[in-house]
């Protein structure tokens, strides 16, 4: 059996190391590092692939979260409302900005923002909400654009953990998620779906007039060389992260789908034992491009389990061990145990297992053997 990985980045270069090869090697031979071809190239076909007007390349993920609440003129105080459970970067880029970080609950079943939890979080002072697609799962986007547009709110789509999965709409209709809000945010840091190597990020809007603004900000604020129109930034998506990209984003849905096929293989083993909450995977499985593949773990052996893993040579990991109301970055006082019941609970019962582009059957039948065994 190959050694078993969290993910497999080396696997997946191998089948495409001549054309990321040749990428690279075209922005040393042509000395172009900062705003190059590649990266031009790499913004179009990213707008054709998401079906999207405007796509921003930036520095990171973070940067991206970051230059989207800038460009909408969130101001000092104004509430931004998010998830409790999730990566410290949503809830970071909020406080950075001195806007009023405002943290809900999240669904048991999907593990994404609770739609009650935003209603009751609603004030006057609330301007924004940033849904998480967390692990790859859609949120909920009918929803949560109905509730903002009744109360006048923007919607700032976290992607960084989603890009490729698709959201049905009530309609009938199908979108990429992260470009359903008023503009959204991914990462393309080397372990995403669609990863660089080495940091990468961009913004996603479909509004001509905050498009124009978000490129004057990623780049110090200028739209002409030494013109300082906005107060702006330093974060670029550099020549050779856009030419790995775009050389990787033909795969990208040949990425997601073996991921689903791993996952779907994965629920289907893990679900004899009841002990096991594995996530519900439907026949299209488009709305779950499963950045992560997490199941929960009821019975109160969840660290047991981490550590029976670890001995067996078997990666795992806790996203995420701690809340975010209990950091010490962002306690607050406003912030009651009683109003997070759920991400209480997933911290003690989560736990992500391998998943990647490159995981087989023989790795995928001895990791949920040990599970079993474990828990049996």
């Amino acid at each position: 059996m190959k050694k078993l990985q969290m993910v497999d980045l080396k696997g997946q270069y191998e089948k495409i190391k001549e054309e990321v090869n040749a990428s690279i090697q075209d922005v040393l031979e042509n000395n172009t590092y900062i705003n190059g071809p590649l990266v031009h190239q790499f913004q179009k076909d990213l707008e054709d692939y998401l079906g999207v007007k405007h796509v921003i390349p930036c520095a990171n993920g973070t940067d991206a979260l970051q230059i989207a609440m800038m460009g909408l003129d969130l101001k000092p105080g104004d509430e931004v409302i998010t998830a409790d459970f999730t990566f410290a970067a949503t809830v970071e880029v909020i406080a950075l900005l001195q806007l009023t970080p405002v943290l809900v609950d999240v669904d048991m079943n999907n593990m994404n923002i609770s739609l009650d939890g935003i209603r009751k979080a609603i004030t006057p002072r609330t301007k924004a909400i940033v849904p998480v697609h967390l692990f790859g799962r859609a949120a909920n986007m009918d929803a949560i654009m109905e509730i903002a547009n009744e109360h006048n709110l923007y919607v700032i789509e976290d992607n960084a953990q989603a890009i490729g999965a698709d959201y049905k709409s009530n309609d009938g209709s199908k979108k990429k998620v992260g470009t359903i809000g008023h503009v959204g945010a991914t990462s393309f840091f080397p372990s995403k779906n669609l990863g660089c190597y080495g940091d990468g990020g961009a913004i996603f809007t479909n509004d001509d007039a905050l498009a124009h603004k978000l490129r004057g900000i990623v780049n110090h604020g200028m739209y002409e060389r030494y013109h300082h129109d906005v107060v702006g930034v330093n974060s670029r998506l550099d020549s050779i992260q856009a030419g790995v990209l775009k050389a990787k984003l033909p795969h990208l849905d040949t990425y997601n789908k073996a991921r689903q096929d791993a996952a779907r293989k994965y629920s289907v083993a893990l679900s004899v034992n009841s002990n096991i909450w594995a996530p519900f995977i439907c026949e299209t499985c488009d709305c779950h491009v499963f950045h992560q593949y997490v199941i929960r773990i009821t019975n109160g052996k969840r660290d047991g389990l981490l550590a029976h893993l670890q001995e067996k040579g078997i990666p795992c990991a806790i996203y995420y061990p701690i809340p975010l109301h209990s950091q010490k970055a962002y306690a607050d006082s406003r912030y009651k145990e009683e109003d997070f019941p759920v991400t209480n609970q997933l911290c003690k019962e989560v736990i992500a297992l391998p998943m990647h582009t490159e995981l087989d059957d023989e790795q995928i039948k001895f990791i949920t053997h040990t599970v079993l065994e474990y828990l049996s």
